[in-house]
């Protein structure tokens, strides 16, 4: 710690018997000027700063430009930010965890200590995202799922627990625990952090970056954290700051609450579709008012969950009497309770009734005016009032049937396509001995998923007691419906056991399937083979309802193309119904054993019966799960571990594989070029997902990747998913741009990862077409529209595009974490100005494009001039600006990467 005597803010506080040093924010306020009125998420920020302050890294006048900033309630000053710790799931994990043994392999190989390459943070990975929905339905799914996830995961498995051995500062919480967000929230979070420092006890607040978007979710427990890239993860745990810009904070009110019968996710999609409207991409959200003083935790969880959702880096909840409660609630001990307490109030953190910050901009939401609501069927920002969603499932269908008439005109042109069915197009298919009719609009998958409901105790016995209803009103689940359910930890079992609801759920289909993130991960399984097959013949659009927070196209399941969010009992009631075309609320869901209609309403749980269900969690349920959270069922202790300080590679893993990043980490940094005669790779349009990108779910077997894995002797039945298989980057760049729904422009917005490759005109993978460039020595371009990679954090959108041999990505804006890291991995965001953007300039990919003004002069927001030379001899040239936002990250990308930077300063500290 940092002694930061000019601002004379060392403080100490007494804490039971305990003392803590702490930075003083109101000494810091008499100095620097009034900011008691300043947000809690940005007092976060300032202390952070106050802590580090060295001269170089953090000075003085970043310190007065966070006091500053109550003047004009925006800055421009960069700062440096050095969260406490970081967070790991294992689909970003792993490939983390093969970047810091491959940097240990380049730093033996360059003569140096191996050991160098080690977490100066603590980090924490928790295995969530490989468990897969193959069975389901019956009691036995738990314990299939669970043999199968080992099965396939034993090489990465094993690369983890030599990770844990081999690296200082390193936990992994095995398979089958819970999601790394729920966990996070129930037992490795502390609100306000603790640690030893040259014998002296210090408390400051509880801060991170994790690799999942979904980080945010741990800011409804008064901690400041969000996602990042893997790249910037792994750079932040090898004591690299996070380089940012003071954000701008946007206010969100809540007052009022919400009314009989409404759920937390109805309130937070009409959060999210406020706040996607508004516009907060890049900002900070902070949450205040009345309201919050009858929000559960759990609510303020979900709201802040969605962050990616609605754009911004986070949305923060500050600390009052209702995060105690939860901290008592979930097992952690007396004396961190009466630390978060105590510090939080000492430095004005604390949540005062009537309390109004200063912030750049606010909203107000009476939560009283909510109304039951799904999202979908494609973004999670597109909130439907429940009664609405037959009609935007028409809306759906009628744009497919649309699309079919435009590739049915290709395929007279000598293009290709796929007929799809009618609007009312119906098949027999026969379920377990009966014949059913399968329709457009069929709810196909109805899944319990995922960490923004499952975290949540009131809707998740809501659920269970719909369940309960429905069964002694005699209706069951319709046959062609695909029900799972999988909490995001073991709590949840407990408390539904507790309340006498799981044997309801069981009866209904929605058996426990596992501990993970599933379904809304895309790690859904299969369909039951007559239904894959009906949809697949007959193209029919079908819908899955799934408890998550991402439906983008192609990641619930690729046969799948309307994916509505939803609440736990909708997802249930869904289930019953199977028809995504009903109104819920004015039409049966089916009939009772007396042949009497049954109305969503008759099943539907009052508040009162949901409490008193929810009164049943015990923090003897918390303590009695996390006591030991490490361990690990027989499975993961029976993983055998080999390696020592370095990892001994398998060249025939398919899983596991050294990569090509840091093999000419010993020579001399070449100086930046120009890109000269640049060829274009694909041209997409707006909301292009990192899920587009690089596609986390199946692997198709006509695929590149799927190709390679069956060159290697691998069956397409183990091809396992991309997210698995991260680790192997052999597998990821074949799958970069893969995704079965991605369009390109240069083929008409046909879907699939193809491409025209230029001059030849010869259509290919996009794969394929990418090593061809590579031969031919020619760099590439992605041409893109707006909020370009938004979705997960997935750094393999940026490592695959850089391995392709992509050297700038021009888009007309792009998703926060996306951009950081392509720059992380070396490739050049350019977006577009004055409302120009590819279609505006008639480029259809079919262009040498000319990108002067990239030396090592390269400035943060500089604007360059793109010579473009079409087909005919025709040039046009267009101005961007160079996304590249900070100074750090102009020596970032000089360096080939902030990775590359990195291990090059490690080096020559050694030397």
């Amino acid at each position: 710690m940092s002694s930061i005597n000019s601002l004379q803010t060392l403080s100490s506080l007494q804490v039971g018997g305990r003392t803590y040093q702490y930075h003083s924010l109101p000494k810091a306020g008499e100095l620097l000027g009034e900011i008691n009125r300043l947000p809690v998420s940005l007092k976060v920020l300032l202390e952070n700063l106050l802590r580090h302050e060295d001269g170089d890294t953090v000075t003085r006048e970043d310190i007065q430009a966070m006091a500053d900033w109550m003047i004009n309630r925006h800055s421009d000053r960069e700062i440096q930010y050095r969260p406490a710790r970081v967070l790991m799931q294992d689909f970003t994990g792993v490939p983390a965890v093969v970047d810091l043994a491959a940097m240990r392999d380049a730093v033996a190989r360059a003569g140096g200590d191996p050991q160098r390459i080690n977490p100066l943070s603590p980090v924490d990975l928790v295995i969530d995202h490989s468990v897969m929905v193959d069975h389901f339905g019956d009691a036995a799914a738990f314990q299939g799922n669970v043999a199968m996830e080992i099965q396939r995961n034993g090489e990465r498995y094993a690369f983890l627990r030599w990770g844990q051995k081999a690296f200082n500062n390193f936990r992994v919480v095995p398979p089958g625990t819970g999601i790394c967000h729920q966990v996070n929230l129930e037992y490795l979070a502390q609100s306000v952090w603790a640690a030893e420092v040259d014998g002296q006890s210090w408390a400051y607040p509880d801060t991170l970056v994790g690799t999942d978007s979904h980080t945010t979710m741990v800011n409804g427990l008064g901690v400041l954290g969000w996602g990042v890239g893997g790249i910037e993860a792994e750079a932040a745990m090898l004591g690299q700051p996070v380089s940012m810009l003071i954000p701008e904070v946007v206010g969100f009110k809540l007052t009022g609450k919400l009314r009989e019968g409404m759920t937390a996710t109805d309130l937070v999609l009409t959060v999210t579709q406020m706040l996607r409207k508004h516009g907060v991409v890049g900002k900070f959200v902070e949450f205040y008012g009345d309201g919050l003083a009858d929000l559960p935790l759990a609510d303020r969880a979900t709201i802040a969950n969605m962050a990616p959702e609605y754009g911004a880096t986070c949305g923060f909840f500050p600390i009052d009497e209702i995060t105690l409660g939860y901290l008592r609630l979930t097992g952690r001990p007396a004396e961190v309770v009466e630390r978060v307490e105590a510090y939080s109030k000492a430095q004005g953190m604390w949540r005062e009734p009537g309390h109004e910050p200063v912030f750049t901009d606010t909203l107000h939401l009476d939560m009283n005016e909510v109304e039951p609501s799904l999202a979908g069927p494609r973004r999670p920002q597109d909130r439907v009032r429940l009664s609405d969603v037959p009609k935007a499932f028409d809306e759906l269908l009628a744009l497919q049937t649309s699309a079919v008439r435009d590739v049915e005109r290709l395929e007279d042109e000598g293009g290709g396509g796929t007929a799809v069915g009618g609007p009312s197009a119906e098949v027999c298919v026969t379920i377990d001995g009966e014949e059913h009719v399968l329709k457009n609009g069929a709810v196909v998958i109805a899944a319990i998923t995922s960490c923004t409901n499952t975290s949540n105790p009131s809707v998740m016995m809501a659920a269970g007691l719909l369940a309960r209803k429905a069964i002694e009103r005699g209706i069951q689940r319709k046959p062609w419906v695909k029900s799972s359910l999988a909490p995001g930890s073991k709590v949840v079992t407990d408390y539904l056991e507790r309340a006498g609801l799981t044997p309801y759920l069981d009866q209904l289909g929605f058996n426990l399937v596992g501990y993970g993130c599933t379904t809304c991960i895309g790690n859904s399984g299969p369909l039951p083979e007559p239904i894959s097959h009906a949809i697949s013949e007959h193209d029919l659009v079908v819908s899955a309802v799934l408890s998550g927070n991402r439906n983008f196209e192609g990641r619930v399941h690729q046969q799948v193309k309307a994916n509505w969010l939803a609440s736990p009992p909708l997802v249930v009631a869904y289930a019953l119904a199977g028809d995504s075309r009903l109104d819920l609320q004015e039409e049966p869901l089916g009939l009772d054993r007396d042949n009497k209609p049954v109305y969503l309403r008759d099943l539907w749980p009052s508040n009162a019966e949901i409490a008193e269900a929810v009164a049943l969690v015990e923090d003897s349920m918390f303590r009695s799960r996390y006591a030991d959270v490490f361990t690990g069922d027989e499975h993961w202790q029976s993983i055998a571990v080999s390696g020592g300080d370095t990892y001994n590679w398998d060249g025939q893993s398919t899983y596991v594989q050294n990569p090509p990043y840091f093999e000419r980490i010993d020579q001399p940094i070449e100086p930046l070029q120009p890109i000269h005669q640049a060829r274009v790779l694909a041209v997409f349009g707006d909301s292009i997902t990192t899920d587009h990108i690089s596609p986390a779910g199946n692997i198709k077997s006509s695929s590149p990747a799927g190709e390679y894995l069956q060159r290697l002797g691998v069956k397409p039945e183990d091809f396992n998913s991309y997210g698995s298989r991260r680790g192997n980057h052999e597998v990821m760049m074949r799958g970069t741009f893969a995704n079965i729904r991605i369009r390109n422009r240069m083929l008409g917005g046909e879907e699939g990862g193809l491409t025209i490759h230029t001059p030849s005109s010869e259509r290919m993978s996009i794969y394929d077409a990418a090593m061809r460039y590579q031969q031919e020595g020619t760099p590439l371009v992605v041409l893109a529209g707006k909020e370009y990679g938004t979705g997960s954090s997935r750094d393999w959108a940026a490592k695959g595009t850089n391995l392709l041999g992509v050297k700038a990505v021009i888009a007309e804006s792009f998703e926060r974490i996306h951009r950081s890291n392509l720059v992380g991995m070396g490739v050049l965001p350019l977006q577009f100005v004055n409302g120009q953007n590819a279609p505006t300039l008639q480029l259809d990919g079919h262009e040498v494009l000319d990108i002067p003004g990239i030396d090592d002069n390269l400035r943060p927001g500089q604007i360059l001039k793109i010579k473009a030379t079409r087909s005919n001899g025709q040039q046009i040239e267009f101005e961007v600006v160079c996304r590249i936002d900070t100074s750090n990250e102009v020596d970032y990308f000089k360096a080939g990467g902030i990775l590359h930077y990195v291990l090059r300063e490690l080096l020559a500290e050694g030397k």
